[in-house]
């Protein structure tokens, strides 16, 4: 990995993702952010930690850090940055990577280390809550180690200051947080005139689960299933960053044919999603047929998932040293078969979908996310390459078996909703194509191996690209086989904010469409 220029001492991790570690001072933080940046690198995560313990403060240490992964094609720089336990503070990033800001928001809520602006800052950190919505009082942290868990608190009022849009003829419309049917819940804030989007302001956190703190309190066996849980339509991906992470810090290598699976696998749940929200996509332009057709192939795979490993969505498949589910020749030529049965009917309902004058008028043209905000956002996943940015951590870094899968990634340069639907498209026709590779290639042999028990102390990092975007877990072991710590982070972190981008400019009906082309999370993990 390069990140060539950093005046501190690295540290190469163990594992399939080429990861450095480093521990620095807060005076190094920015120009650590700045080369970064300039070297093309961008803020795949930030969270903290508290460093502290029972036998009382490490002086190495501090009473707590700020933890940031640094992310850029050749792979990633995990910084622990010292904080003073008395005063947790550190320069604000967002001027240098704007997907900082609720980050920093949550960091703040979880555990009291704040973000403040520099003297030369164009504009204040952000000092509003983001997790907190008044259940736990403001001197509070639930993430440090003196924090009792299961502790409940009186609900406080919650007057949220959302930012006010004025001016002749402008007046909000507030959605949410409960709304109809059955979708998480989420508040959205609209300053408009007439039915032209001004400003979007989105306000989430209302599905916080307590993940972290959880993991805090399980063995680092016990955390492999509650990663398989964090996210129900990501399950592979998160629990394969887990069994990565967790390999890594006991350098160990799961067989080649539980790699193979997790990729069969991983692929699968692609597909599962792309379907699903294909059909949904065009329900909400008024094509109820796509919904019919589309749901009932995503039917047909979650029905042969339940075959291949006993659950519907492949929750618990994939675990620390392989996979605990196999699939003999006859089963691999059933997914082989369905494999093909979808591309013929693919290329029918994209024609569909292509030729349909009403829903083509509803697509083009509407949620725009440019390249350069996509870029500035550091957007990830599908909805980053449908406006031109190519990340894609099944190319780089690649771990197996990607690596030997030559993955063509997909990318438009519309950004609209169009584009978001036709990058869904190629990527099922690609994972479809995988997927064939993988029956090819696959060859007999173990999917398991037991895993030496970590050292205490000892890091982890897992990096899997999920149907939405690269899913990470950083984990650091603690003794006798527990976790010190877990973080968790999502691809929604960083893809929410572009969508307050892509509405603007679109009329209020829209914003269902656009919100359905990026599908993002509302809780994974604890948006």
């Amino acid at each position: 990995m390069s990140f060539e220029g950093m005046q501190f001492a690295m540290s190469p991790l163990p594992g399939a993702v080429p990861v450095r570690h480093a521990r620095i001072d807060a005076a190094q933080l920015v120009p650590t952010c700045v080369l970064a940046a300039e070297q093309g690198g961008r803020l795949a995560s930030l969270w903290g930690t508290d460093e502290r313990s029972k036998s009382g403060h490490d002086p190495a240490r501090g009473g707590f850090a700020l933890q940031l992964l640094l992310a850029n094609t050749d792979g990633a720089l995990w910084l622990s940055v010292n904080l003073d336990g008395a005063r947790p503070d550190y320069p604000d990033l967002s001027e240098i990577f704007p997907c900082a800001i609720r980050q920093q928001r949550a960091t703040a809520d979880l555990l009291g280390i704040r973000a403040l602006a520099s003297p030369h800052a164009h504009h204040a950190a952000d000092p509003r809550p983001w997790l907190r919505h008044a259940s736990w009082p403001a001197d509070v942290f639930p993430l440090r180690r003196d924090f009792p868990a299961g502790q409940s608190f009186p609900t406080g009022s919650d007057n949220y200051a959302f930012v006010p849009v004025d001016g002749e003829g402008v007046h909000e419309i507030p959605v949410g947080p409960v709304h109809a049917g059955i979708i998480e819940p989420g508040h959205f804030r609209f300053s408009v005139v007439g039915e032209k989007v001004l400003r979007l302001e989105e306000r989430l956190g209302y599905t916080h689960k307590g993940i972290a703190k959880r993991f805090s309190q399980l063995t680092l066996t016990g955390g492999a299933k509650l990663a398989g849980r964090i996210s129900g339509d990501s399950t592979v991906a998160y629990a394969w960053a887990y069994a990565m992470a967790l390999e890594a810090m006991t350098g160990s290598t799961p067989p080649a044919r539980a790699l193979w699976l997790r990729a069969l696998f991983l692929e699968r749940e692609r597909i599962a999603n792309h379907l699903g929200d294909l059909g949904a996509l065009g329900n909400d332009g008024g094509l109820a047929f796509g919904l019919a057709q589309f749901m009932r192939l995503k039917e047909d795979v979650l029905r042969l998932n339940a075959r291949i490993t006993g659950h519907r969505y492949l929750m618990d498949a994939v675990i620390p040293g392989g996979v605990a589910a196999d699939a003999d020749r006859a089963m691999l030529e059933s997914v082989g078969r369905q494999c093909d049965a979808i591309e013929r009917e693919l290329r029918v309902l994209k024609e569909v979908y292509d030729e349909h004058s009403g829903l083509q008028d509803r697509f083009m043209n509407c949620g725009c996310l440019t390249a350069e905000t996509a870029r500035r956002l550091g957007v990830i996943g599908f909805a980053a390459r449908a406006s031109g940015q190519a990340w894609d951590a099944r190319v780089r870094p690649g771990t197996a078996p990607y690596d030997q899968l030559n993955v063509r990634p997909v990318t438009q340069t519309g950004g609209d909703v169009a584009a978001r639907v036709a990058v869904r498209f190629d990527e099922l026709t690609e994972s479809l194509r995988l997927i064939r590779s993988i029956i090819e290639r696959i060859a007999p042999g173990r999917i398991i191996q037991e895993l030496p028990q970590a050292a205490a102390g000892s890091l982890g990092v897992g990096w899997v690209e999920g149907w939405r975007g690269e899913v990470l877990i950083a984990l650091e072991a603690g003794g006798d086989g527990s976790i010190r710590s877990c973080h968790a982070h999502d691809p929604s972190w960083q893809n929410w904010p572009a969508l307050e981008f892509a509405v603007i400019g679109n009329i209020v009906p829209d914003f269902p469409l656009i919100n359905k082309s990026f599908n993002l999370s509302y809780s994974g993990p604890d948006l």
